[in-house]
């Protein structure tokens, strides 16, 4: 008998104890990818920030569930888990822009709760230490006059992030994308190796990463960043495409979303925390180290942006030609 009250005073304990558990309880985050890329990265730079700043009470666990640029986990959140409150996805720009070639399935971007922007990075033009084009401008006008002579390369394939940047370059430049070589490597380690050779002679990558390989020794130059503003510290005096004559911007945002069974409670508790966390000296020490770039968009912001910009990148995929998946 006492056997049996011990089990139901068991159970009744466990029932209360996940009843009073709130989103900020036993947290999760979700890398869609291997360990090592940017989605760890960002898993990890909130992981140190919300325990660092003491808004959750125990580290927050990591789980990778890599396929499809997010697509396994998009998928997996919306079908299996959408009301599980403690936990948290990446996402990228690129999971938009997969997003917005459909890429993701049946899915859409109105199937989860966007919750926050944490930092973004920037496309940048990019040329070895010794390569002949000085500026921007030298590399368009050459663009212009023969697209397939400057020969660009970068991570991805056709319709990725990369290569979106040059087909956007070489549309300013009066070009057409169609008509640019393109080399496409397995990421943007091999493609500065790529440069570094001989091999390419422009990448179009991001700012962050190109600035911590030339910290690294690697002997780049960039030419210019896709950014509307000039970027803030040692790059600051690296021009914009903009200022080169290609109105050509490529943010780069890192973020999280929520299932979209989530209460709207746990949702703005969520809100709450990260705009806080993001707030704080702690946090942006954390995201300048990780070399990310300031970008702190919480909610319903951050939930009309993603519209925003998977609009632009349909319109994007359609002037291009580009075939969507079915």
């Amino acid at each position: 008998m006492s056997y049996r009250i011990s089990l139901a005073l068991f159970a009744c304990a466990f029932c209360l104890s996940a009843a009073s558990a709130g989103p900020l309880d036993q947290t999760e985050c979700i890398a869609p990818a291997k360990p090592g890329g940017g989605f760890d990265l960002s898993c990890k730079l909130v992981q140190s920030g919300l325990l660092g700043g003491h808004f959750i009470a125990t580290p927050m666990h990591l789980r990778y569930l890599p396929g499809g640029i997010g697509a396994v986990a998009y998928s997996t959140v919306v079908a299996q888990s959408p009301a599980q409150s403690n936990a948290i996805v990446a996402f990228s720009g690129g999971s938009l822009l997969n997003l917005a070639q459909g890429k993701f399935g049946r899915h859409t971007e109105r199937d989860v709760r966007w919750l926050a922007a944490i930092g973004t990075d920037y496309g940048a033009v990019v040329v070895a230490q010794d390569s002949p084009y000085q500026t921007l401008a030298d590399v368009m006008r050459t663009m212009k006059t023969d697209p397939a002579k400057v020969v660009l390369g970068a991570g991805g394939t056709i319709g990725s992030q990369d290569w979106m940047k040059a087909a956007l370059l070489a549309r300013a430049a009066g070009a057409n994308p169609k008509l640019m070589r393109f080399v496409a490597f397995e990421g943007g380690g091999e493609a500065i190796r790529a440069l570094e050779g001989g091999h390419i002679q422009v990448f179009t990558g991001d700012a962050a990463e190109t600035r911590q390989q030339i910290q690294a020794g690697a002997r780049l130059r960039i030419l210019a960043v896709m950014s509307d503003q000039r970027l803030p510290g040692d790059l600051s005096q690296v021009p914009t495409a903009r200022e080169a004559g290609a109105a050509v911007s490529w943010p780069i945002v890192r973020g999280f979303y929520l299932g979209p069974g989530v209460s709207d409670a746990d949702y703005a508790v969520w809100s709450d925390t990260f705009a806080k966390m993001m707030a704080t000296p702690g946090f942006q020490q954390l995201r300048a180290e990780r070399g990310l770039f300031p970008m702190a968009l919480v909610g319903k912001d951050l939930d009309r942006y993603v519209h925003q910009q998977v609009a632009q990148y349909r319109e994007l995929v359609r002037e291009f030609g580009l075939q969507t998946a079915k």
